[in-house]
């Protein structure tokens, strides 16, 4: 599935208002707001970094990035789409007792800012339920396709706990990118605390190989720079 990624994920608080735009001080009151449901990147005391695959899973790409993320003992987070998960259990259980982490990122990836209020939440309740039969609880993290959520949207999230995960690094590997250009959209863009967006599924003839043959190198080059890798539950300090 083609994805449309925003020049920066500020614009995620772009809410959905009546009004058609959002002013800078609305949107500073917006981002006050919604400051520990939407997180952009984790604290910057430490040297960690998040990796974060998205679309999960997939019969072809998910597998090979597990395999890599095994052999370097390396945790990450899968945000994992509902009908994926229907379609590929044995893949998602893998991701699950091999210790990765798992966020909703909606059953079939739809664009959320189009949805009427019940069935964005069927989107979630229902990959909720699915992630659950797997993990044996709903997942606390959530993040939405193409990075797009409506204020009513994270007001119904907020409500029930929920932490909308977004990103301060984007591989931009849907692109269908070489290795060594998903590699340079994420080396020199990092520090401390931040959340790297990659994906580990994608739709037909859709190709993440450069996303496989660079994630070696990623995980080598950033330990070298003595970053810890971990999940996004780890990085945030939640279940």
């Amino acid at each position: 599935m083609k994805h449309i990624r925003l020049l920066s994920c500020l614009l995620l608080l772009a809410l959905s208002f009546s009004s058609g735009s959002v002013q800078p001080k609305a949107m500073a009151a917006e981002k006050n707001k919604y400051e520990s449901t939407l997180i952009m990147r984790g604290p910057a005391t430490k040297r960690e970094i998040a990796l974060t695959f998205d679309d999960a899973p997939d019969d072809i790409f998910t597998p090979k990035i597990l395999d890599i993320l095994k052999e370097k003992e390396v945790k990450a987070t899968f945000f994992l789409v509902g009908y994926r998960i229907e379609k590929y259990p044995d893949i998602a259980r893998r991701i699950v007792q091999e210790g990765h982490a798992v966020g909703n990122h909606s059953y079939n990836h739809p664009n959320f800012l189009n949805m009427q209020d019940a069935d964005f939440q069927k989107q979630i309740t229902r990959t909720d339920e699915l992630i659950r039969s797997l993990t044996g609880s709903a997942p606390t993290i959530v993040r939405p396709p193409y990075g797009n959520i409506s204020n009513r949207q994270m007001e119904w999230l907020a409500g029930r706990k929920r932490i909308v995960v977004a990103w301060d690094v984007d591989s931009l590997d849907w692109k269908g990118l070489e290795a060594e250009e998903v590699a340079s959209n994420i080396l020199p863009n990092v520090s401390p605390g931040s959340i790297v967006l990659q994906h580990s599924g994608t739709g037909d003839g859709g190709d993440l190989s450069g996303t496989v043959h660079a994630l070696p190198t990623v995980i080598d080059d950033l330990r070298k720079k003595g970053f810890k890798l971990v999940t996004v539950q780890d990085m945030l300090g939640i279940p």
